[in-house]
């Protein structure tokens, strides 16, 4: 599943295609929503949003795409009607003269007017998006220590998009192992510096990933292993997808585990 700021990369490429330009025309999959093209076709984009893992199209006619890419929808941004190989099911399409924006096998797809973005059931429930500039360290540690989730284990809360909005599995994993912290714990069971800690993993990482397009390793550390060699499957991140291979402070062989259906990695060592 694409996190947070997989998400807002999308966003930035499909805003840099079609926000501020009248779209030519509009495709929609699902037959709910068939009635809504010719009322978009002709209109303007006026931004792209996000939320968490959630995305708003906006036009000028206050009406808005809602879309969620859940576990398998991904965007596409082509030339105009240049079609993709693919197997994979066109939900949506936003055409205009110059590119077309093709989100593919999605299945969250909704039309909103202006009103109604803010009681939407997923956004109106989705806690502090992480790459928001104005969200703080300090707020999310008292997110953390918050009577909603403080008793809780973490490996449940990096989850829960209604604590923090945009944290997925290979998230959750880093953040964790940053902060030194077993999945297992509650935020009620660390000390004061690991409360800090994981609230600054969580904004730092999430930020980090977006600004480099999904590496949360240290960043000096990822130079090094680059000039050795290694692939950026192999140096992307700390623990994540690296189930015994070497921890890179202690060495000890890094270990999986299963949480709620999904994997997650840490170090036994360095997360007693």
């Amino acid at each position: 599943m694409p996190e947070g700021p997989e998400i807002r990369l999308a966003a930035d490429k499909i805003a840099k295609a079609i926000v501020g330009r009248p779209t030519t025309e509009i495709f929609f999959e699902f037959p709910q929503l068939k009635g809504f093209e010719k009322r978009l076709t002709g209109r303007t984009v006026t931004a792209i949003e996000t939320y968490g893992k959630a995305m708003l199209t906006r036009f000028d006619n206050e009406l808005n795409i809602y879309s969620h890419n859940q576990l398998y929808g991904i965007w596409m941004v082509r030339k105009a009607y240049d079609w993709p190989k693919t197997t994979r099911s066109l939900r949506l399409a936003i055409h205009n003269e110059k590119h077309s924006a093709l989100l593919y096998s999605a299945s969250d797809i909704e039309i909103l007017e202006d009103w109604e973005v803010p009681e939407h059931r997923f956004i109106r429930k989705i806690g502090p998006d992480l790459l928001d500039p104005s969200v703080t360290v300090e707020q999310v540690a008292l997110r953390y220590m918050d009577d909603r989730f403080k008793r809780r284990r973490l490996a449940t809360i990096l989850l829960d998009q209604g604590f923090l909005a945009g944290i997925g599995n290979y998230l959750r994993s880093e953040i964790l192992y940053v902060a030194g912290v077993h999945p297992k714990k509650r935020a009620i069971d660390c000390t004061p510096e690991q409360v800090q800690k994981l609230a600054e993993a969580s904004v730092m990482l999430t930020r980090q990933s977006y600004e480099t397009k999904g590496i949360t390793n240290d960043l000096a550390l990822v130079k090094r292993l680059k000039a050795e060699g290694l692939t950026r499957s192999q140096y992307r991140h700390y623990v994540f997808n690296r189930e015994d291979k070497p921890c890179y402070d202690c060495g000890r062989p890094i270990v999986k585990e299963m949480h709620g259906s999904r994997r997650l990695y840490l170090c036994p060592v360095c997360q007693p």
